[in-house]
């Protein structure tokens, strides 16, 4: 993986935002950052995501003419493994250069212990594990999605053991909290 686009995930995991647009930006301030290259998908008229091909922003609305809340986003990093170089958009890309199919999750984790960044691993959520792994970052509440084992049907053929899944933002301390109490509380 080249240096740049893994300086992209240090930055994501670190900091909780895309170039500086976090889960809470509005629709015309992730635009800004990102572009306005992108796909628009609406539930309704109280919630809202723009797909930017890598990165995914989510937004709902208690009204039909209520301003739009942000909510979340994710960086669908699995979409790499497909070689389809429009996935990262054009901004991403001048700025971080070539991403490669697939992100190692040791890579990842051994750059941000470097910088002090600790990444604690938390219980999967049952219908998850144990295909997959989630990773979080308490200061950015960013959580890392790994592929823990092979599964047919379960996880992408494309991606390996190891492979970073997806990453989004925020998961707050109180869902963590709730993944660990569910877990203890399983036989």
């Amino acid at each position: 993986m080249t240096p740049h686009s893994l300086a992209f995930y240090v930055d994501v995991v670190t900091t909780g935002t895309v170039l500086g647009a976090g889960p809470a930006a509005s629709p015309g301030a992730v635009t800004e950052v990102l572009g306005p290259d992108f796909a628009e998908n609406t539930y309704g008229n109280r919630s809202m995501f723009r797909d930017y091909g890598l990165a995914e922003f989510f937004w709902d609305r208690a009204s039909a003419d209520g301003p739009w809340t942000g909510h979340h986003f994710t960086l669908q990093v699995h979409r790499l493994a497909h070689r389809n170089r429009t996935v990262v958009n054009e901004v991403l890309r001048a700025r971080y250069g070539r991403f490669t199919p697939r992100l190692r999750f040791g890579k990842l984790q051994r750059l941000l212990d470097r910088r002090g960044v600790r990444l604690l691993e938390i219980p999967e959520l049952p219908a998850n594990a144990p295909y997959f792994r989630t990773f979080w970052q308490p200061d950015s509440r960013v959580a890392v999605s790994v592929i823990g084992t092979y599964g047919e049907y379960s996880t992408p053929d494309e991606l390996r053991v190891g492979d970073v899944y997806g990453i989004q933002a925020p998961l707050s301390a109180g869902e963590v909290e709730s993944r660990r109490a569910r877990d203890l509380s399983r036989p």
